[in-house]
């Protein structure tokens, strides 16, 4: 079901906070930690999540949207207001994505900015969910957008070289790194080792280390986020105890929302 919840009256002065949840390369599991974020925090939370990867979107299927009728690909072409695009699932509300081709080049990633402006007005947590690579408009701005970034690593060097490019590119806009997490970990990796290593030059603080789990799949195959599929499982302890490392900092909604539709947009690379 649908829902808009935002409240309008005048006077109402919500507190927002935005994350960004990037990497520098596919296959970390953004959107799985993500939604794992979101419901964690939800707890506590009005949370909000948008799936801002317009190319590769997939989170309509980790939360059983894969039907809608309104995404933000409408949104963003200007067909639909941001409210349409709202559902209610999971504790949450969740902004999906379209995946067609002939949504993606109609969608205006420069309209994310009145999106994500409307969207803080009423929440008290925006994530938004980022494309992989770096070398697109639509995938640089919700950096551009965010608070702080939150940044998903394997313990590979190549994950962690393409992670500093993501930090590199956070700097230069004045976003702030929440912290860095570990993906995907195998047993056979050295992952206290390696997240040592790698502190000495990210900013933020190791988030948590997610195992490697079948579980992960077997909730994407059940169209749930993994808190929702596997509570109990060893990874969504793992990212409620990232969630619970994310101190939501205070911030005038309206101040936001202002920033926000003035943000600089960058070039097309």
């Amino acid at each position: 079901m649908q829902v808009f919840k935002y409240d309008t009256r005048a006077n109402v002065n919500y507190m927002v906070e935005v994350f960004a949840v990037a990497s520098g390369k596919g296959g970390t599991g953004k959107t799985t930690s993500t939604l794992a974020l979101g419901m964690a925090l939800a707890t506590e939370y009005d949370v909000t999540v948008i799936d801002t990867d317009t190319g590769m979107a997939n989170m309509l299927f980790h939360t059983g949207l894969s039907d809608s009728e309104t995404t933000l690909h409408e949104v963003l072409a200007g067909q639909a207001a941001v409210e349409d695009a709202i559902y209610e699932r999971f504790g949450m509300d969740v902004i999906p994505c379209g995946t067609s081709l002939a949504g993606f080049r109609e969608a205006d990633p420069r309209r994310l900015r009145e999106v994500v402006a409307t969207v803080a007005e009423g929440t008290d947590v925006i994530l938004l969910d980022s494309a992989a690579t770096l070398g697109t408009r639509s995938a640089v701005l919700p950096i551009v957008l965010a608070d702080r970034v939150v940044i998903v690593l394997q313990p590979t060097v190549p994950s962690i070289s393409d992670g500093l490019k993501v930090q590199e590119y956070a700097k230069t806009y004045g976003t702030d790194v929440a912290g860095i997490l570990f993906n995907r970990v195998t047993e056979d990796e050295n992952i206290d080792t390696v997240a040592r290593k790698a502190q000495r030059y990210f900013d933020g603080e190791t988030l948590s280390k997610v195992p490697e789990s079948e579980t992960v799949r077997a909730a994407r195959r059940a169209s749930k986020p993994l808190l929702a599929h596997a509570a109990e499982s060893e990874a969504a302890g793992a990212y409620r105890e990232a969630a619970g490392k994310l101190t939501v900092r205070d911030a005038d909604s309206t101040a936001v929302a202002d920033r926000f539709r003035n943000a600089v947009i960058p070039d097309e690379s």
